[in-house]
């Protein structure tokens, strides 16, 4: 799918940031040791070799980056330099020179961490070195937390050595090695489901009922198997039949309510929420799913109901009174909200809403005098003034400002360096703008520092795909995506649209189908018209064309499948 556009500061969301490492007890056999640090040290001059490796890393370079900043670690001794050079090594899929950075981190800091025993598992994994494979996820399983990891390295070694992973998986489920925490058995029962293995995922949810009797979120489990296998009638089915009174529970309404705006249905997920106790996360969530599905009577309806339901609001519901008021356009009442809400950490987050509704009531200058203020107050944490360089290059985009909006992303990298919500949304920016190696680069380092980011995994497979002839690359990284969020839309819409340029439109087809069914969204509408086109369906192209025009007359891959096909 078209790279998803990076949310507003509209309504609190939050931005995904997985981490990626994995150390070892033992690197794989095949893995040689390279020279020996006082060795390189008199042929390599650290600093060079290290702003080597970061030049090749902002051109996309991943191997020569590696190799740079393994040769800077051996010069200058320095494990944190060995840890980059093996995380890059593993992005770029060089396994043997991840192995070799591996052995010279650890010779260079010989304490353990969690973070090599993962790179470890994932390399032994995709060598199909199974004992020394079982040996490491076994220690990340024995710690408290380490079950994330031994599923990150399960996960990172899928495309590689698929049987070896279902044969790990199962011996870990078979032998209880999960702790007793639902979260874990969910979560590699997931796995489970997205490698295809009804039988595994039988047994998983076998155990799940036995230590977690009475459990309604079993449900919600079976659902989201159900929806990510693409049984969505079936999921469907699952979530109407869990009882009222578990419905009372606001985590499981919460829960509900996703997996039904999962399946496409967000005025339902509405009801859900409004079905029991209110607090203003389940408010703030039901604002959010009446403003997408432009529902402005039900909109109203829940701000007259959050003024009644408290005389003197505290700091997040006047927070989320502003807001509310502001999506209907009530921007003086939004003002006099933001303007009430007590306690720094609220104000700040109050001082960024205004700064948009000033924008929006058409006072341009003030709001930028305004945001350009909170990015210099000192006082202010961190997330509060990047996000105000993250809201003004929005609204220089809004305001079809180019330079303004290059301007703020470069002074809030100067400030923030190697901040990834400011990498990220730079490199949309940059792909909207067709400068496809600068977006290529920034997207890039976002994975170096977080291997596993979902969103930049799928935006950089997407814009491959759709702006380059590197379809297989685009492939490698949108499968790494569907094995961590195997029924997010917008991954499946990259995968049908990459299985569509690699000639392959009667595959693409079903998946751009799929992520239809779980998302009415004008760049999946336009891919589906496309593929459909091509196939000859004209008159079905021509109707999701309309949708799509419908929806986003202006939308940037619906102009481009007309200007293709014709149409």
């Amino acid at each position: 799918m078209p790279i998803p556009h990076r949310p507003g500061l509209r309504l609190p969301v939050l931005l995904l940031a997985l981490v990626c490492a994995a150390p070892a007890l033992a690197a794989p056999p095949a893995a040689k040791p390279g020279p020996k640090p006082a060795a390189q040290a008199a042929r390599v001059d650290p600093l060079e070799a290290s702003m080597a490796g970061e030049f090749a890393l902002q051109g996309g370079l991943l191997p020569e980056a590696a190799r740079d900043y393994l040769a800077a670690a051996r010069a200058a001794a320095d494990p944190v330099l060995a840890e980059r050079a093996t995380r890059i090594a593993l992005l770029a899929d060089r396994d043997a020179l991840a192995a070799e950075a591996l052995v010279t981190w650890r010779q260079l800091q010989p304490q353990d961490s969690q973070a090599r025993h993962m790179m470890a598992a994932t390399l032994a994994l995709r060598a199909g070195q199974k004992a020394p494979a079982r040996r490491e996820l076994r220690v990340l399983l024995a710690a408290d937390d380490g079950w994330q990891a031994a599923l990150a390295a399960l996960t990172g070694a899928v495309g590689r050595q698929p049987a070896l992973v279902v044969a790990m998986l199962g011996e870990i489920v078979d032998r209880g090695e999960l702790p007793a925490q639902l979260q874990a058995w969910l979560a590699f029962g997931g796995l489970a489901q997205r490698l295809e293995q009804p039988k595994l995922v039988d047994r998983i949810v076998a155990q799940v009922v036995k230590r977690f009797p009475g459990e309604p979120r079993v449900a919600l489990l079976r659902a989201q198997w159900l929806r990510e296998a693409g049984d969505l009638e079936q999921a469907r089915a699952v979530l109407d039949a869990v009882p009222a009174p578990a419905r009372q529970s606001t985590a499981l309404r919460g829960g509900l309510a996703s997996e039904y705006e999962a399946l496409g249905d967000a005025a339902r997920a509405a009801q859900v929420l409004a079905s029991g106790p209110q607090d203003d996360s389940t408010y703030a969530r039901r604002a959010d799913l009446l403003d997408g599905l432009g529902d402005k009577d039900g909109l109203a309806a829940l701000y007259a109901e959050l003024k009644a339901g408290a005389t003197q609001p505290n700091p997040m519901r006047r927070l989320l009174l502003g807001q509310v008021a502001e999506l209907l356009q009530r921007y003086d009442e939004a003002l006099a909200w933001y303007a009430s809400v007590p306690g720094s950490r609220a104000q700040a987050l109050a001082r960024l809403r205004a700064v948009g509704v000033r924008h929006a009531m058409g006072k341009k200058a003030q709001a930028y005098d305004e945001v350009r203020a909170l990015q210099s107050d000192a006082a202010l944490d961190d997330d509060t003034r990047r996000d105000g360089y993250l809201l003004e290059a929005e609204l220089r985009q809004k305001d079809g400002d180019v330079a303004g909006e290059r301007d703020a992303y470069a002074r809030g990298l100067a400030a923030f360096p190697d901040n990834l919500e400011l990498l990220y949304a730079r490199a949309l920016m940059w792909e909207r703008q067709d400068q496809i190696d600068r977006a290529e680069a920034d997207l890039r380092r976002v994975l170096v520092i977080a291997p596993d980011n979902v969103a930049a995994l799928n935006a950089l497979g997407y814009t491959l795909a759709d702006r380059t002839t590197r379809y297989r690359e685009a492939l490698e990284l949108i499968d790494r995506a569907r094995v961590a969020d195997p029924g997010n839309a917008a991954i499946i819409d990259s995968y049908g649209w990459v299985l569509f340029k690699l000639g392959k439109p009667r595959d693409a087809l079903e998946q751009l189908r799929r992520a239809y069914a779980l998302q009415k969204d004008p760049d999946i509408a336009s891919h589906l018209g496309q593929v459909l086109w091509v196939l000859g369906r004209k008159d079905e192209a021509r109707r999701y064309f309309d949708e799509a025009r419908k929806r986003d007359p202006g939308n940037r891959s619906l102009q481009r499948a007309l200007r293709e096909t014709g149409a």
